[in-house]
C-alpha cells in the first residue's frame, strides 16, 4: 500500500473519430491529474513519475485540477519539477475542488481569495495556461480543434464552472476536448450538451486509491458514487476519460488502484 502510491503507471488510450480534422490524425495528449502536493513524501519518486510523463513525448500536455490539497505554497517546492513537462502544442490547466482553499479555516475571505490568486500565479510558473471557463484553438498544418477548460462544477462539490461561457464564440461544428475536473460534470451537462463535445477528460476521484483492476474485472467501492470512476465511458459518440491520479490524499497509499499517466491518441476513421 505504502509503495504503491508512487507506482507510477502508464496508462493508452486510442480513440476514433469521423470529423476529426485530418492535420491531427495521430495527435497525442499526455494528460495528469489530481497531483495533490501538499500530501507528498518522497521528491525522488514523484520525479520518476514525472520523467515518465516526459518521457511520452505526447503532442499535447493537460493538467485536470487539484494542484495542491488546500494551500497555494504546497506546490511551491515542485514548480520547477512539474515545470519540467512541455509539448510542442502547449501546456494546459484548469482547477479541481481542492484548489479553491474550502476544505481549511482561514482568517478572511480576503486570504482565502489571496491565496487562489497566488495558485493561480503559480499555474504561470510551471509553464502551463490555466482555463478558467474558456476556450483556445490548437492549430495544425492551418486546421483547428478546440480545447475547453471549465473551473471546478461537481455534484456535491464547489459549482463554479460555467460551460455556456467556455464555450461563447467557439465554432459550433469544431472538434472539441473539454477538460473538466470531476465527472459528474460530464454526466450531468456535457454527454447531453446541445452542442457534441467530442472527449471530456476528467479526474477527481482518485479510484478511492483502493480496489482490483484486471483484464476481466474492475471494482472501487468509489463505484457507487460516479457512473465512471476510472478510465473511459462512451455515450453516442460523446468520450470521457477519467484519470486515477498522480498523488494522494486522505490515506497515505494507494491498493490495486495505482497512480496513473494517461496517454491519448486522436485518430481519424478511415
Amino acid at each position: 500500500m505504502l509503495k504503491g502510491k508512487y507506482d507510477y503507471r502508464v496508462h493508452r488510450t486510442t480513440l476514433f473519430f469521423d470529423d476529426l480534422p485530418p492535420a491531427f490524425d495521430g495527435f497525442t495528449i499526455t494528460q495528469l491529474s489530481d497531483i495533490h502536493s501538499g500530501s507528498f513524501d518522497n521528491v525522488g519518486a514523484v520525479q520518476r513519475g514525472i520523467d515518465l510523463a516526459k518521457e511520452q513525448k505526447s503532442d499535447l500536455f493537460v493538467f485536470t485540477g487539484d494542484l495542491v490539497n488546500n494551500a497555494a505554497w504546497e506546490i511551491e517546492p515542485y514548480i520547477s519539477r512539474f515545470g519540467q513537462l512541455k509539448a510542442p502544442y502547449g501546456q494546459f490547466s484548469i482547477l479541481g475542488n481542492h484548489d479553491y482553499g474550502d476544505y481549511i479555516r482561514w482568517d478572511s475571505e480576503q486570504q482565502k481569495a489571496d491565496n487562489l490568486e497566488r495558485l493561480k500565479g503559480h499555474h504561470r510558473e510551471l509553464g502551463y495556461r490555466l482555463l478558467l471557463d474558456e476556450h483556445v484553438e490548437l492549430e495544425k498544418d492551418g486546421q483547428k480543434i478546440a480545447l475547453i477548460g471549465v473551473q471546478n462544477w461537481g455534484k456535491g462539490f464547489i459549482q463554479m464552472g460555467d460551460l455556456d461561457k467556455a464555450m461563447a464564440g467557439m465554432d459550433p461544428g469544431a472538434f472539441k476536448i473539454c477538460l473538466s475536473h470531476d465527472p459528474t460534470h460530464w454526466e450531468e451537462k456535457i454527454r447531453h450538451n446541445p452542442t457534441m463535445i467530442h472527449l471530456t477528460l476528467s479526474g477527481h476521484t482518485h479510484g478511492a486509491q483502493f480496489g482490483v483492476e484486471t483484464d476481466r474485472f474492475r471494482w472501487s467501492p468509489v463505484e457507487y458514487r460516479y457512473l465512471n470512476w476510472a478510465g473511459l465511458m462512451e455515450t453516442r459518440g460523446r468520450y470521457l476519460y477519467v484519470n486515477r491520479g498522480f498523488g494522494f490524499l486522505a490515506f497515505s497509499g494507494r491498493l490495486g488502484i495505482w497512480p496513473e499517466v494517461t496517454v491519448i491518441t486522436l485518430k481519424r476513421k478511415a
